[in-house]
């Protein structure tokens, strides 16, 4: 039986993020792909052609969209993407090292290596000598890629997060800048899944956390992208429950802290659940759409497993040029984990959803 205080993080999934089949997938430039998670008509989310609209719809679908159309190499685990200032798309997600995906028009997809070809022995503390790495979470400030990432091992929160720059974020060309947070088996809480957010008034935070006491905060120095204080915040938790992989965006008057829920990395069998509330302050209260502190369970359900998409999870939001995004993973009927890509909208009341 599962303890809710010592949970499985992950599962042989992150030890291996392509199962054989996804080979078939891709082989077919993404027409097996759509054949596979249903007849729907597709949207297209790449950005030629694209009206420029930062508000989309306002009225929320009868039920959850299939993934948008995205093609080429998309096996991925926890998925995040950036823009890149000279145009195209820069993704990061677990992997060896962690991988590295580039795409032109934000539909084809292309391997891009990894961001340590040459291995990253600083993490082996964490991760018991695997090369296997966590949950990045990628941005670009200050005319350098962010990337922060973790280290760990299954079941535990003997973890890590660092931070690693780069001026093109091409393979190879990372910098590691150390240590930004660890857990130990002591503490109440898991140091991975880590989500960069600064805040209107320029201040950086770091959000993080898997199961145990739940989602934490808390702030870090713009100058090096380290801990800045002591402070820690706690800003979600389901009282040891499942609930992990946080992102937080800033949006009008609040700030949306978006969180997966259930579990990941089961293949076709995945429950997790794609949930989000809002805040009017950085460090909370988060509530959701009915007022329930997020601190107390509370979580807005805004994408659930559907038909042939199962376990839709661990979601990035890309606000780009044409609007925002919701970047996740999913698992196909034959449990390959694939890229998930949906337009985010915004219902009279100010609630994402996706279409």
């Amino acid at each position: 039986m599962i303890s809710s205080v010592s949970p499985p993080r992950r599962s042989l999934l992150r030890r291996r993020i392509l199962p054989l089949a996804l080979s078939t997938l891709i082989a077919a430039g993404g027409v097996a792909l759509r054949a596979d998670v249903g007849s729907a008509a597709v949207v297209d989310l790449g950005t030629a052609g694209v009206a420029a609209s930062t508000t989309g719809p306002t009225t929320p679908p009868a039920g959850y969209p299939l993934p948008g159309r995205v093609t080429g190499d998309i096996g991925v685990h926890d998925p995040t993407i950036v823009r890149r200032p000279s145009g195209g798309y820069l993704a990061a997600h677990t992997g060896n090292n962690i991988s590295l995906k580039t795409s032109a028009d934000r539909i084809a997809f292309r391997n891009a290596g990894s961001v340590f070809p040459g291995g990253a022995p600083w993490t082996t503390t964490y991760t018991g000598g695997s090369r296997n790495l966590w949950a990045p979470d990628l941005s670009y400030r200050d005319g350098r890629y962010w990337l922060y990432y973790s280290a760990s091992t299954f079941g535990s929160n003997r973890s890590a997060i660092f931070l690693a720059t780069s001026r093109t974020g091409e393979s190879g060309t990372w910098t590691d800048q150390g240590l930004v947070i660890e857990s130990r088996t002591s503490d109440t809480f898991n140091a991975i899944d880590p989500n960069l957010v600064v805040a209107p008034d320029g201040r950086w935070w770091l959000s993080f956390g898997s199961f145990w006491s739940g989602i934490k905060l808390i702030e870090l120095n713009p100058a090096t992208g380290k801990r800045a204080g002591a402070a820690m915040y706690s800003i979600a938790g389901r009282g040891g429950g499942a609930i992990e992989a946080p992102v937080i965006v800033a949006r009008g008057a609040y700030f949306y802290l978006w969180v997966s829920f259930d579990r990941c990395c089961q293949g076709a069998a995945s429950t997790y659940r794609v949930m989000v509330g809002r805040a009017s302050s950085i460090t909370g209260p988060y509530l959701d759409r009915a007022g329930t502190p997020m601190t107390s369970g509370g979580g807005t359900q805004v994408l659930a497993g559907h038909g042939s998409v199962h376990g839709p999870g661990h979601q990035a939001v890309l606000v780009d040029t044409d609007g925002d995004l919701l970047v996740y993973h999913y698992y196909a009927d034959n449990g390959a984990a694939l890229l998930g890509i949906n337009r985010i909208g915004y219902d009279t009341a100010g609630w994402p959803f996706v279409h």
